[in-house]
C-alpha cells in the first residue's frame, strides 16, 4: 500500500488522492479534464447555472475525459431567511456600486425577479448528468438527495469548516467530507455558525475531523505543493483538495489580471471580505475590498453577488483588478507551476520523495 491508495481514491475510483477545488465562476472544462486525466478528481463549480447549462457542461466534461469528475452545488444555509429588497432598497444598493458600473461602462441592471436558479432543478440536472461525485457546500444535502444520488451510482461529498459541521455531514449520510481550513481561498462555506466564528486552520481541523467522523476526509486550505499534500496525509486525510495552485495554471478560466495578482506582492496579504458577494470570502485585497469593507454599505448575499456580477466580467476583460473577485488562498506565494498536468506530476514526485525519506 502506498500514499496513493486511500479510502478516497478507492471511493472515487481515481489514481491519486488529489481533488481539484470547484471554482464557482472560474471553473473550466479543460482544467477539470486535465486533473482527471492526470489521475486526480477534476471538479466543476455550478454556482448560478441553469439546468440546461449543467447538462451541457457535464456532456463537455465527459467528452473531454473518460475519467471520473465531480460537480459542485451551493445549498441554502438552513434557517437563513432569503434576503429581499423592495425597489427603494435595491436602488440604494445599486447607488453604492454605481461608480464601479460607470468605470467599466456598464449600465446598472434593473431589479430581477430572482437572483439564483431553482435549487431543486439544479440538483436534478446534476444527478441526471451522473458525475462520479456530486459535492455540496454551505450545508448538509437532504436524505432524499443523497438517496437519489446513490441510486444513480453517485458519490456524495459535503464540506465542513469546523468539526461540528463535519459531524453533522457524517450523520447526514455523505460519503466523504472536505475539511476546509481558514487558509483556503474563495468563500468560507460555514453553515452551523457564522464564518467569522468558524475560522479553524487546516492543521488543527483535519486531524480533529478525521477523529470525529467515519468517512474519508479531504483536506483543503493552504495546500499548494507536495509538502502540503504529504502533511495532510500524515494528519490522517484520505485526499487533498487544491484550489489556488490550479487556478494559476493556463488551463483555468482565470483572467490575465487575476493571474498577475496571484503572482504579485499583495497575494501574500489576503483578506476576508463580504464586499464582492455578501458572503465571507478570502481574496487578494483591491479597491472594492477597501472601499466596501463595512458590510452595512452593501447588499446581502445573493443580491450583492448578483449586482457585482454585472460589472466584474467587464472589469476582467478590461484588466481592472480593483473591480474583480480576486480569490486566493494563503499559500498563493508558493505557486510555481503554470501547467495543471505538470503541477500534478510535481506533487507526485515531491510526495514520493518525502515518504521515501521517511521510509514509508
Amino acid at each position: 500500500m502506498t500514499w496513493k491508495d486511500t479510502r478516497a481514491t478507492r471511493l472515487f475510483n481515481i489514481e491519486l488522492p488529489i481533488v481539484l477545488g470547484p471554482f464557482g465562476g472560474l471553473s473550466s472544462v479543460e482544467l477539470s479534464a486535465t486533473v482527471s486525466e492526470a489521475g486526480g478528481l477534476g471538479s466543476y463549480g455550478l454556482y448560478g447555472y441553469e439546468p440546461e447549462r449543467i447538462a451541457a457542461t457535464a456532456r463537455e466534461l465527459r467528452e473531454a475525459s473518460g475519467k471520473p469528475f465531480a460537480l459542485n452545488l451551493w445549498l441554502p444555509i438552513e434557517g437563513e431567511e432569503p434576503p429581499s429588497a423592495d425597489a427603494e432598497q435595491f436602488a440604494a444598493y445599486v447607488d453604492v456600486l454605481r461608480p464601479y458600473f460607470e468605470q467599466v461602462g456598464v449600465e446598472p441592471p434593473t431589479q430581477p425577479e430572482i437572483y439564483l436558479p431553482d435549487l431543486d432543478g439544479q440538483i436534478q440536472a446534476a444527478i441526471d448528468a451522473q458525475p462520479a461525485v456530486l459535492s455540496f457546500v454551505f450545508g448538509v444535502p437532504s436524505e432524499s438527495v443523497i438517496e437519489q444520488a446513490h441510486r444513480n451510482g453517485i458519490v456524495v461529498v459535503g464540506t465542513a469548516t469546523t468539526v461540528d459541521e463535519a459531524v453533522a455531514l457524517d450523520a447526514g449520510g455523505v460519503d466523504a467530507i472536505v475539511a476546509t481550513g481558514m487558509e483556503a481561498g474563495g468563500h468560507r462555506v460555514s453553515f452551523l455558525r457564522t464564518p467569522e466564528d468558524s475560522l479553524v486552520g487546516t492543521l488543527a481541523l483535519v486531524p480533529q475531523a478525521v477523529d470525529a467522523v467515519s468517512v474519508p476526509v479531504i483536506a483543503a486550505g493552504g495546500i499548494s505543493d507536495g509538502r502540503g499534500v504529504a502533511a495532510a496525509l500524515a494528519l490522517g486525510a484520505d485526499a487533498v483538495q487544491i484550489g489556488s495552485a490550479f487556478l494559476a495554471t493556463r488551463q483555468s478560466a482565470i483572467s490575465p489580471a487575476h493571474l498577475a495578482a496571484l503572482h504579485g506582492p499583495d497575494a501574500a496579504h489576503t483578506v476576508l471580505t463580504r464586499a464582492l458577494s455578501g458572503r465571507l470570502a478570502r481574496g487578494i485585497p483591491n479597491r472594492i475590498t477597501a472601499e466596501l469593507a463595512d458590510p452595512a454599505v452593501h447588499a446581502p448575499f445573493p443580491i450583492q453577488n448578483w449586482l457585482t456580477g454585472k460589472f466584474r466580467p467587464a472589469a476582467a476583460i478590461q484588466g481592472i483588478p480593483g473591480l474583480m473577485s480576486m480569490w486566493a488562498g494563503q499559500s498563493t506565494p508558493l505557486i510555481r507551476e503554470d501547467d495543471a498536468r505538470k503541477l500534478v506530476d510535481n506533487i507526485v514526485d515531491s510526495v514520493d520523495a518525502i515518504f521515501g525519506r521517511l521510509g514509508s
